[in-house]
């Protein structure tokens, strides 16, 4: 039979079925006796009559039975055959099975006095029964046994076993009964008892555990009396486990064994594996040791000859490690002549944690993954992995175009190879600093682990941050009336985004700013024209009028600024002037953030940043002179004129500008004026050469798209980005000035336009400096000729009305 190995060695018979030529098919084993016929193996059976039937850790079912077993046809003692009966089914009731009749025999000859074996389910012992010659040495055991002799049966084979709880004396009929096996062949005696049975005992031998029986087999025949010590003793652990290796004690003298230890000579020591005798066990890096008291056996973990099998435990990968050891001792001594002593081990480790581990061979420059997972033992299959959160089987991961094979290692061991593009889909990518990427692969193996084919999961994260990103460059450009921003489209809301200040610029964003934004295959070019929202003017003068529009390219995550682009470029003032006068007449330009102002021949910008510049042509007759010129506030003068123009720079919350509201639209005004040269005259009439020149200045600004409010801001040096301001009534204030009458007068700050919502009194009000505020004041006075009149109205950081530091709203009402 294919599946079938056996072989004999040391009175054993032994047999080994191959699991996976079974097919994964049920079977039964059946002793064919010569007599009856099969007999079904069972447990009970196999430890009364001297089988062993188990599996190793692959799950193949091992068969052994001793030569002096119930079924076996004993030929003078020295030819021995046993019939076996595999029965394979397909069913696990067995119906429809096929038996397959299997003969083994075995030779054996050479029999030592007294032969003891320590199967895994029992122990055996068998005597010669030839009539030794006369001694005269009686021990203790013997001479207390004489007392029991004149019970024993005619005839009739009795067994006495001697126990903690005493002495029983039973029929071999009986005792069959409780398990045990008592017979005898052509030469010898024997008798087999089950572990930890009712008649045993527990006795510790230089530190290791025996089970024992003490037994006496008593025969009795006219004037025959005969006597059989058949007590018999093996080891139950002696078993010590480290990390590497694994050792079996056994005690080297057993002292219910040996009467008289002073006589005791041992002869041979062997150590097997399976069924073969070890000749030389250092050359398999096996230890055998003994001493005066012990003998020991060494055998590192997955070591030849042993089985190491993959396991699952609470979710952990494992192996364990099994190896089947015997130990054959002989010895002599004055009683028995010669004992030759057998232990059959089967040794499987505790499991074992053995974390798989990830070797990353990736390789950046051919961007790809390639990771190993191993090592695994030739029992773990990979059956699909996951990337991401995406599951394949191994045939749609090959068919995606991912590499998945095996490596063998010299130790047998394999570890399974993933490679994987850098490009893949479903790599995940993140941008990191100016020029790097970082892709990184997220798999989870499944895996089937050992003969129970248990399912056994790990993932694993690699990263490689490679120098692949070239950051664009921007090209910027300018006609008459236009900056332009030429900005390559690769990677843009990708790994990064265009920012005007910090406002996002989408489409819309441009739309509403007055840009035009128009994308190629390869660039997005941005148009912005001279007065648009974002352009910053560098120099305005007479002559020239220097613009600046940025924008930054920040990462899409993070915000971080990496780069910004900026395009500048000067315009010929007065050409640009005369062109925009010429399309701006008779038309209201207030319908976009900034605005300029046509009367007569002055030219008014009002910046984004609440600077506003005026370049004031001024014709009169007579001529005046320019450098006389101011504003509201007499101390702000131009910072260049000459013999027709004035230029002035100021920002709304200085020089007197005063603010006022007018539908969705904030209005800043000022006022040009010249001081009159007075003449000296003899009589109270005022004599001047000077014409009267006065001219309004105004800015418009939408009032939900104000990019500047100097009330309740902070220090103009602190770059915070929140003001705070408190709103306190100035009802004593206007008694101190006031002293004939005490005026009932209330300030509020309204939550917004409506003026349905105040907040209350004396309470802090944090604004931004971009927020508008809105603020209410009340005469509560009935009085009908009381008028209410604002002139000044400011804000400051301080409680004290006589602070200096101040941000004006009004100026002269």
């Amino acid at each position: 039979l294919g599946f079938v190995e056996s072989s004999c060695h040391s009175r054993i018979f032994w047999m080994k079925l191959n699991k996976l030529l079974l097919q994964g098919k049920f079977f039964q084993l059946e002793i064919n006796d010569p007599y009856s016929g099969p007999i079904l193996l069972d447990e009970k059976l196999a430890s009364r009559c001297g089988y062993v039937l188990s599996e190793d850790i692959w799950g193949n079912p091992v068969f052994r039975a001793s030569v002096l077993g119930c079924h076996v046809v004993n030929e003078a003692d020295e030819l021995f055959s046993l019939t076996v009966n595999i029965k394979v089914s397909s069913f696990s009731n067995m119906r429809a099975a096929v038996t397959y009749t299997y003969p083994m025999y075995c030779s054996y000859s050479s029999w030592a006095s007294r032969e003891i074996v320590c199967e895994e389910n029992y122990m055996e012992v068998s005597v010669k029964t030839d009539v030794p010659s006369v001694s005269n040495d009686y021990t203790v055991a013997w001479m207390s046994a004489l007392p029991e002799t004149q019970n024993v049966a005619y005839q009739l084979w009795q067994l006495m076993f001697v126990s903690p709880s005493g002495r029983k004396i039973i029929t071999v009929s009986d005792a069959a009964k409780l398990g045990y096996s008592f017979n005898n062949t052509l030469y010898r005696v024997y008798l087999r008892a089950p572990y930890h049975s009712n008649e045993s005992d527990i006795t510790m031998v230089s530190g290791v555990d025996m089970n024992m029986v003490t037994s006496t087999s008593m025969y009795r025949q006219r004037w025959l009396l005969l006597l059989i010590d058949t007590t018999v003793s093996c080891p139950v652990d002696g078993i010590h486990f480290t990390d590497t290796t694994l050792t079996w004690t056994v005690p080297r003298i057993i002292p219910t064994l040996v009467v008289k230890e002073s006589t005791f000579l041992s002869k041979t020591i062997l150590m097997g594996v399976d069924d073969q005798v070890i000749v030389n066990p250092e050359e398999k890096n096996y230890l055998l040791e003994h001493n005066k008291t012990h003998i020991r056996i060494t055998i590192p973990i997955g070591a030849e000859g042993g089985k190491l099998k993959s396991s699952v435990s609470g979710g952990i990968y494992g192996v364990i490690y099994n190896i089947d050891l015997f130990l054959e001792h002989t010895w002599t001594d004055a009683d028995w002549q010669t004992t030759k002593y057998t232990v059959i081990k089967s040794i499987t480790t505790p499991f074992m944690p053995q974390i798989p581990s990830i070797t990353n061979n990736t390789l950046p420059e051919e961007r790809l993954f390639n990771v190993a997972l191993g090592h695994f033992l030739p029992d773990v299959s990979l059956v699909a992995i996951t990337i991401g959160n995406v599951p394949f089987t191994l045939r749609e991961a090959q068919h995606r175009g991912f590499k998945i094979y095996e490596t063998p290692f010299s130790n047998t061991m394999k570890a399974f190879i993933l490679e994987i593009s850098f490009d893949d889909p479903y790599i995940l990518k993140e941008y990191l600093n100016r020029n790097e990427t970082k892709y990184t692969l997220l798999v989870n193996y499944t895996l089937s682990v050992g003969p129970e084919m248990t399912l056994y999961y790990h993932s694993a994260a690699l990263d490689c941050v490679i120098a692949d990103i070239e950051l664009p460059e921007a090209v910027g450009y300018c006609d008459e009336e236009n900056l332009y921003l030429a900005i390559p489209t690769f990677g843009l809301h990708q790994y990064w985004n265009l920012y005007l200040g910090n406002k996002l610029l989408t489409q819309h964003v441009a739309h509403i700013n007055g840009y035009l934004a128009a994308t190629n295959s390869t660039h997005l070019v941005l148009q912005v024209p001279l007065f648009a929202v974002g352009v910053i003017y560098e120099e305005v003068s007479f002559q020239k009028i220097r613009a600046r529009f940025d924008v930054a390219l920040r990462k899409v995550r993070t915000m971080e600024t990496l780069q910004m682009f900026s395009i500048s470029c000067s315009f010929n003032s007065s050409a640009f002037i005369s062109k925009l006068c010429n399309q701006s007449i008779n038309k209201k330009i207030c319908d976009s953030i900034l605005h300029f102002i046509t009367i007569s021949l002055i030219f008014s910008v009002c910046h984004p940043d609440g600077t506003i510049t005026i370049s004031a042509q001024m014709k009169t007759v007579p001529a005046i002179d320019m450098s006389k010129t101011k504003l509201r506030n007499s101390s702000c003068k131009p910072r260049e004129y000459n013999e027709e123009h004035a230029f002035f720079k100021f920002h709304v919350s200085t020089c007197g500008t005063s603010v006022r509201f007018e539908g969705d639209h904030i209005i800043y005004e000022n006022e040009i004026s010249y001081e009159k040269e007075t003449l000296p005259g003899q009589s109270t009439s005022t004599i001047t050469r000077d014409p009267d020149y006065r001219l309004t200045v105004l800015c418009y600004y939408r009032a939900k798209e104000t990019l500047v409010l100097g009330a309740f801001a902070s220090d103009p040096s602190s770059s915070s980005p929140f003001g705070s301001g408190r709103m306190v009534p100035r009802s004593n204030i206007a008694v101190y000035r006031r002293k004939r009458q005490a005026l009932n007068v209330v300030s509020r700050v309204s939550k917004d336009e409506s003026f349905t919502e105040f907040y209350e009194s004396n309470m802090a009000i944090l604004k931004r400096p971009l927020e508008l505020v809105f603020l209410e004041l009340e005469l509560k006075d009935e009085s009908p000729d009381t008028e209410l009149h604002l002139e000044h109205c400011w804000v400051t950081e301080s409680l004290d009305f006589s602070s200096t530091q101040r941000r004006n709203i009004t100026l002269n009402g």
